[in-house]
């Protein structure tokens, strides 16, 4: 999404001074402050406009004038579409600013009409059958709005300049078309002429620039993978043109630089960086998607960035910014979320691709963890919120472009949906995600998520996504330990910021020192409060940290030594499993009644449930390290 890096110093009223200095840099205060102003007077236009939903919208074709030193368009815009059901008339979302002088339907002029929702009606002269592809194109010109700045024009140097920037309703304040995210247009073709002076950049691959005898120029770019309305873009000055390639195997790398940037040595040396991003991403989140065009940057005047598909919107070259805009690629691009209420689908996966930039390329191991533990802090700073958007809050910007829930906790939550399945599972189910038949290149929500990560790796998030993106706020824990002998026995409470979530189920990280200096590391599946764990720790334990790496959201937790826990309270010594290791069966001894167990892998995946009195049958299991939880207590075993 759109980010602006200005200096703003009063973003978030509702946090404490030590958590915005202990967390928000200058440009992210900036960023977030320009996304809720854009934001707000578009607000209204909501999620789907209902008059649009009876056709699919499948090509467009833009034939526009533009001059940058003049606030004006001018032109046609084409629509392919094909209408599934029977319809005699089509709507498409233009702003009242902009002027619709002629339609053309198979050679012959149509009566429009322009309507103050910014909706733009045409009857047809006969009834169009479903599943029939149809054409129209619509003729207009007008000065496009100035109240959501998504055609902007400004100068840099001594020269014109002119860009978009439509998220999330603007692209109807300059060409016809249609915004509601549920139908992604499928071809996109941007065609300009301009004054000869001139360069124009846009999403796609450019196709050709014409120079026309009367001091004009024609650009010619066309995007073959399916796009949002609100990533169409352009951008026009007298930019310098690097041409250059990137990944393995090579692919175009293409930026539309301000003179001034392409002589700035740290610009151009961050500039070139992405190439290095781009191998480290591809290597986590799978080939870039839109390799048979290209990705590139193009640089404009709004400040901070937005993912313009192919080509991000440069306001400033930042290693986070560059690193942010490019993760939007495969999350905001090629699955974009299926309704604002879902934005952290965008913003929380583009903010971890920052972590994955942070963690392997920019910042040392222990940078990377002041990192985690700011973040950390800054999204606990406050009781309650949720991720998710409620439909009551659409129209509240501050909910909407939240930088502690959208961005931080979201990207966090990602963060800790790593931790709960392993880096290697983890990655490969978030490239299995944006490539499923029904998601790449499509709209997706929280659910289509849960769904692909489910198939991928058995486990299912609902719980996870209702306690950390729809409930609200953060658990603190009470560890206390014990070690009698070779045993380390465990007991994890928990209390909860806020009243909508009763329990945060998470795995809990617990790294164990030696008084010689040995470590053994521990994930303790926590499912219930006051819950029992034991270990077996063949040296004398010095000290025991909890949450070492950071790996999920907590606040103001203690670990305590506690020679108190008793046998009374521990009634997990009253169980024991056996054999261990063990092939086919299991047994638990102590069993009084039938009582039911869980089985997960050492990376947290649920793998078999059930009820037992004594014999659990594991043989179709695969070889490795379990952990059977009965009783509110964990037991390791290996399967042979």
């Amino acid at each position: 999404m759109r980010k602006f890096y200005l200096l703003c110093l009063s973003l978030f009223a509702v946090h404490t001074l030590s958590a915005q200095s202990a967390h928000e840099n200058i440009e992210k205060k900036g960023l977030i402050k320009k996304e809720m102003k854009s934001f707000e007077a578009k607000m209204a236009a909501g999620n789907i406009n209902p008059n649009t939903l009876n056709y699919d919208l499948q090509y467009q074709r833009m034939d526009v004038s533009i001059d940058p030193a003049v606030h004006n368009i001018s032109g046609s815009v084409t629509s392919h579409f094909k209408p599934n059901q029977a319809m005699n008339s089509i709507y498409f979302d233009l702003n009242i600013n902009m002027f619709a002088t002629q339609v053309i339907y198979h050679g012959q002029n149509l009566v429009l009409q322009q309507f103050s929702s910014n909706e733009l009606k045409i009857d047809f002269p006969n009834t169009l059958p479903a599943n029939v592809l149809d054409s129209i194109t619509i003729q207009y010109h007008g000065a496009p709005s100035l109240a959501n700045n998504a055609f902007f024009t400004n100068t840099q140097g001594s020269s014109a300049v002119l860009s978009t920037l439509n998220e999330p309703y603007g692209a109807q304040d300059w060409f016809p078309t249609k915004q509601s995210l549920n139908d992604k247009i499928e071809k996109f073709d941007i065609k300009v002429t301009t004054p000869a002076q001139y360069s124009v950049a846009a999403n796609g691959k450019l196709m050709s620039e014409t120079i026309l005898g009367n001091g004009q120029k024609r650009t010619f770019w066309r995007t073959q993978y399916p796009i949002a309305a609100y990533l169409v873009a352009l951008s026009i000055t007298n930019f310098v043109k690097l041409n250059d390639t990137m990944g393995t195997p090579p692919f175009p790398f293409v930026n539309y630089l301000y003179p001034s940037t392409s002589t700035d040595a740290t610009s151009m040396a961050n500039i070139d960086w992405t190439k290095t991003v781009m191998d480290t991403f591809e290597t986590y989140f799978g080939a870039y998607p839109f390799r048979n065009e290209k990705y590139g940057h193009m640089e404009f005047t709004a400040g901070g960035g937005m993912e313009h598909q192919t080509m991000s919107s440069m306001g400033g070259w930042s290693k986070q910014l560059i690193a942010h805009e490019l993760a939007h690629q495969w999350f905001g691009d090629k699955v974009t979320c299926g309704a604002w209420n879902d934005i952290w689908l965008n913003e929380g996966f583009a903010t971890f691709g920052e972590h994955v930039a942070y963690e392997k390329l920019i910042m040392t191991n222990s940078g990377f963890l002041n990192y985690l533990l700011s973040e950390k802090n800054y999204i606990t700073s406050v009781a309650g919120g949720s991720v998710y958007v409620a439909d009551s809050n659409l129209g509240n910007v501050n909910s909407i472009f939240n930088g502690r829930l959208t961005y931080s906790k979201g990207g966090y939550v990602v963060r800790m949906m790593k931790w709960i399945l392993g880096d290697t599972v983890f990655y490969q189910a978030l490239k299995d995600y944006h490539a499923r038949p029904n998601l790449a290149y499509n709209y997706v929500r929280t659910s289509d998520l849960n769904a692909s990560f489910l198939t991928s790796t058995g486990k299912d998030f609902t719980e996870f996504f209702n306690d950390w993106i729809y409930g609200q706020g953060h658990p603190t824990y009470d560890i206390r330990w014990k070690q009698v002998g070779n045993q380390v026995t465990f007991k994890a409470s928990q209390t909860q910021s806020h009243s909508s979530v009763n329990f945060f189920e998470m795995p809990l990280p617990i790294k164990v020192t030696g008084t010689g200096g040995q470590t053994a590391f521990f994930a303790l599946n926590n499912t219930s409060n006051n819950q029992y764990f034991t270990e077996t720790v063949s040296f004398p334990i010095a000290n025991v940290q909890f949450n070492y790496e950071y790996q999920i959201l907590e606040r103001n937790s203690t670990v305590t030594q506690d020679n108190s826990l008793s046998t009374v309270d521990f009634k997990a010594e009253e169980f024991n499993i056996y054999p261990n290791p063990a092939k086919d069966e299991l047994f638990i001894s102590g069993l009084k009644k039938e009582t039911e167990y869980q089985i997960f892998t050492a990376d947290g995946r649920l793998v078999k449930k059930g009820k037992t009195d004594k014999r659990v049958d594991i043989s179709l299991l695969g070889k490795g390290v379990y952990f059977i939880t009965v009783v509110n207590s964990n037991f390791k075993f290996v399967k042979e």
